[in-house]
């Protein structure tokens, strides 16, 4: 069941899905994001982490506009030890190679160290890829 999440103008700025078919957690980002608007869907992603018991999670930056390392320290402090606390092992997150996305998903690759298994695609075909690979090889 998709959740959108909405800003103070009503737009969605994340819509977060369990694809029960595939075993993981979708979160699809859109537009410029605040810190504000960060720590609300990565912590309503917590929720569905918690829900569905999933260790996958799919974290798509395609359609961030800027960048967001204002939340990097968060994320690697904050959000990453509660996540891996239920049970997220996997994280493969997709950016547009040429966005100021994807040097915030470089520094998060870099400050979250081993803490869990991350890996950062161009493409979601590629990153859902990996995760099928990840869960076919922990059965």
């Amino acid at each position: 069941m998709k959740k959108d999440i909405t800003n103070a103008f009503g737009k969605v700025f994340i819509s977060i899905d369990y694809d029960r078919a595939n075993s993981l957690i979708y979160n699809d980002w859109r537009g410029y994001q605040t810190l504000e608007s960060i720590m609300a869907g990565a912590n309503a992603c917590l929720g569905e982490l918690q829900q569905f018991k999933c260790p996958y999670l799919l974290n798509d930056n395609t359609n961030v506009t800027g960048p967001w390392d204002h939340a990097v320290a968060w994320i690697a402090q904050d959000w990453t030890p509660r996540a891996m606390a239920l049970g997220l092992t996997h994280f493969a997150h997709v950016v547009s190679p040429e966005s100021f996305a994807a040097l915030s998903a470089e520094a998060m690759f870099t400050s979250i160290g081993t803490s869990f298994q991350m890996r950062i695609f161009g493409s979601v075909p590629a990153a859902r890829q990996w995760l099928r690979e990840a869960r076919q090889g922990a059965k």
